[in-house]
């Protein structure tokens, strides 16, 4: 599904991402774990598009297309969900309009048709029930006044009805207490654990990881992975540290 080789990107000049590559089959789930100042953030802005990320060499191709030639708009019509560590708030704009003109702008580039109001409404009370988020707060302007733990689950609802194919997150599990947290990733699984979608996991701690569980857990130093494993490399990270697998490697 995804394929990134050799990826090159800087940011203000400074390059950060130093020939990374990885390889997301459909179906599998993929944790980056790395310390502050790796690149985790940076590939994950620059596979969404994000302006200031400028790709230097390498390339990034979802499902044989080259992503990196693909404006952001595109990428999200395509399939590609990107969540924030920090998601931003919009202030005026509700979350059922900002959704429902999200959802409907992209069923358009797909040759869909548009979801009436009382249809999306009916999805949208739907995945805010599996993220157990008051419906109500689906009326609220778009992340305005949220604690962090709701700004999470909110962006979670936010995934569930969009529906995509390959979810990038970004530190979702930053802010979460233990019960948002379970919250968080038991809708991770419901939404992205299918054979035809894939997700990749950005995460500091194994904590997130006890609940969406990887099938691959890489280290990310110096802008390049460095190590791959399975889930049992997530416990060594938390029990040696970063630096000390990272000259192992």
């Amino acid at each position: 599904m995804l394929k990134i080789d050799n990826l090159h990107a800087e940011v203000g000049g400074t390059e950060i991402l130093k020939g990374l590559s990885l390889e997301i089959a459909a179906g599998e789930i993929h944790a980056i774990m790395g310390p502050n100042g790796a690149g985790k953030s940076t590939l994950a802005y620059v596979l969404g598009g994000r302006d200031g990320y400028e790709v230097t060499g390498g390339s990034a191709t979802y499902d044989g297309i080259d992503l990196l030639e693909l404006a952001p708009h595109e990428r999200a019509a395509a399939g590609l969900f990107l969540g924030f560590q920090y998601p931003v708030e919009i202030p005026g704009v509700s979350n059922v309009q900002f959704l429902r003109s999200a959802l409907n702008a992209q069923r358009k580039v797909r040759g869909e048709e548009p979801l009436s109001g009382a249809e999306f409404l009916k999805l949208a009370r739907e995945q805010a029930s599996a993220l157990k988020m008051d419906a109500e707060m689906l009326k609220r302007a778009v992340n305005v006044g949220f604690s962090g733990g709701e700004k999470k689950r909110n962006e979670m609802v936010q995934m569930g009805i969009i529906d995509p194919k390959l979810a990038i997150l970004d530190e979702t599990d930053s802010g979460l207490d233990i019960d948002a947290l379970r919250t968080v990733g038991e809708g991770i699984n419901t939404i992205m654990r299918q054979p035809d979608k894939a997700v990749l996991l950005i995460t500091h701690y194994q904590r997130l990881l006890d609940v969406v569980k990887p099938d691959f857990v890489h280290v990310l130093a110096g802008g390049r992975i460095v190590k791959t494993g399975g889930a049992n490399l997530a416990l060594q990270l938390e029990s040696e540290g970063y630096e000390a697998i990272a000259e192992a490697a």
